[in-house]
């Protein structure tokens, strides 16, 4: 019997991982591998400070990382030049650190990094790719360049072609739901991208020296309500003045928000870009309320976003945005 199945589903069962042997497990994918397939315990891994050089797919749900704050890190250095033993690249989403597909997964105090360099070079390299209902991530860092983290699913089609070339091509497209407390994300050029409805509270946002970048790239199906969301964050980097935009639609009915946001002066004063399609203009809803900064240049904005009424802002809270169709809150989660 494994270490994983002693539990009663009453209870939460905890392992450790530790690179030195003292723990229950050296990788991480090995502790996930025990999990079982239909867990129903909540599943606290305690990973020990150490740099684990690990490819991970955590998809057993109800599984807890809880890493050592600045000690634990997670990172690879796959990217989207790579190529397979074939010759073709490895394209966007082969290229991610973690990849999560277990609904009700948490992470505390781990670093997710994709290692690979910047997309000059590198390409796009995801060091999260979440394809997961009821994702939390509390004091975690996020660390990349181009397209650090994905919130899937994936849109309906590709630009061109039939197919991603992603290892979620063939399941079922499911909206997931994202939530991220005081955690801090890197890169450059789209580093926030994806169709998931997901909250950033008290993020750091960090825009690497790249002219010409965009802090997300959403892609919300047409009909949801919510899709990126931003409370209580700043956006900070080492990028030049007026270089960075908020973000561009990935798709026509992307949906960006921010409240109460402190934006750098790197943030371009327009704010948003249309992707070089102006009826995107129309369909996209791109907002802010109470912007902070000298980036926060609000009556410099493109036309077509919007600056959102006090009590407009006031819709958007954590469990509003989040709530879904079974009353989810993240903040009632420990």
């Amino acid at each position: 019997m494994s270490i994983l199945e002693t539990s009663t589903a009453k209870e939460r069962c905890k392992v450790i991982v530790a690179q030195d042997g003292s723990g229950d497990f050296k990788t991480i994918q090995e502790a996930i591998n025990q999990v079982p397939e239909d867990n129903q315990v909540r599943t606290v891994i305690d990973v020990k400070a150490g740099e684990y050089y690990e490819k991970l797919h955590i998809d057993k749900k109800m599984v807890t990382l809880k890493g050592e704050p600045g000690k634990t890190t997670i990172t690879y250095d796959d990217c989207a030049v790579k190529r397979w033993p074939n010759g073709e690249k490895y394209g966007t989403f082969h290229s991610y650190s973690v990849l999560i597909t277990g609904d009700d997964f948490t992470a505390e105090g781990i670093t997710f990094e994709n290692s690979a360099g910047p997309g000059a070079v590198a390409g796009q390299a995801l060091a999260a790719y979440i394809d997961a209902d009821r994702v939390i991530f509390r004091n975690c860092r996020f660390l990349g360049h181009q397209d650090t983290i994905f919130t899937a699913p994936l849109p309906p089609k590709p630009g061109s072609g039939d197919r991603f070339n992603s290892p979620r091509d063939d399941y079922e497209r499911r909206m997931g739901r994202h939530y991220f407390e005081n955690c801090f994300i890197a890169g450059d050029v789209d580093f926030i991208f994806g169709s998931a409805t997901a909250v950033f509270y008290n993020c750091e946002i960090f825009s690497h020296d790249r002219h010409g970048g965009y802090v997300t790239a959403a892609s919300t199906p047409e009909g949801e309500k919510y899709g990126y969301v931003f409370i209580d964050c700043r956006l900070t980097g080492d990028a030049p003045a007026d270089s960075v935009y908020l973000g561009r639609p990935w798709r026509e009915f992307a949906k960006t928000v921010f409240i109460n946001t402190y934006m750098g002066e790197h943030i371009r004063a327009e704010g948003w870009h249309n992707w070089g399609s102006e009826a995107k203009e129309k369909t996209t809803f791109y907002a802010e309320y109470n912007s902070s900064g000298p980036g926060a240049k609000i009556d410099q904005r493109v036309k077509w976003a919007k600056v959102l009424t006090s009590q407009e802002a006031e819709e958007y809270t954590v469990e509003n945005v989040l709530r879904g169709k079974d009353g989810w809150n993240p903040l009632a989660v420990k």
